[in-house]
């Protein structure tokens, strides 16, 4: 690869560094044709992108992004494919589904909004993260709750109200 080759790769893998909020880092070394055909079948139907880098030229575009990665670059050793996702959690499930017919991949790190995990031990973590709507949908649903509990006291006291009234207005007739 010449260094112009290099430098045009840098860039691309420095944009989508910028461009995606959601980064994980895998291991998917010793898989045999056919499992990584299954793996990026599974990645496009949950709408994750998969890429293999060489780890050099990606921990070039981390320095060269406007992100702070923290530990991230220590980890790229060996094989690592980037899996790139607008849900946090996305990817992780990805990884944990094809985990049941295979041992890889393994999760090297993950960068999830601009938080960074470390290790294939959390995995179950990130399988567990809600989405930026997901957290949105709980908030106006425990925001609803109050209003929905008051609208239905005022319903049913009303009803009691005027049953009241009702039974009154006929006792004095």
């Amino acid at each position: 690869m010449t260094r112009e080759e290099k430098s045009q790769v840098i860039e691309e893998l420095t944009a989508q560094l910028s461009e995606n909020a959601n980064i994980y880092l895998a291991d998917i070394s010793g898989l045999d044709a056919g499992t990584t055909s299954n793996l990026r079948r599974a990645c496009f139907k949950a709408n994750v992108k998969l890429a293999v880098v060489k780890n050099t030229l990606l921990e070039k575009a981390m320095d060269a992004s406007e992100k702070e990665f923290g530990e991230l670059p220590s980890i790229l050793k060996g094989n690592t494919s980037v899996m790139y996702s607008e849900t946090g959690n996305a990817p992780a499930k990805v990884i944990k589904a094809f985990r049941k017919k295979s041992e890889k991949p393994l999760l090297k790190g993950a960068f999830i909004e601009e938080a960074i995990y470390l290790g294939d031990d959390q995995l179950d973590m990130l399988v567990d993260i809600k989405s930026r709507e997901e957290l949105i949908g709980d908030i106006i649903g425990l925001l609803q709750s109050p209003a929905k509990n008051v609208v239905s006291a005022l319903k049913s006291g009303g009803g009691k109200l005027s049953g009241i009234l009702q039974t009154l207005s006929q006792k004095e007739g």
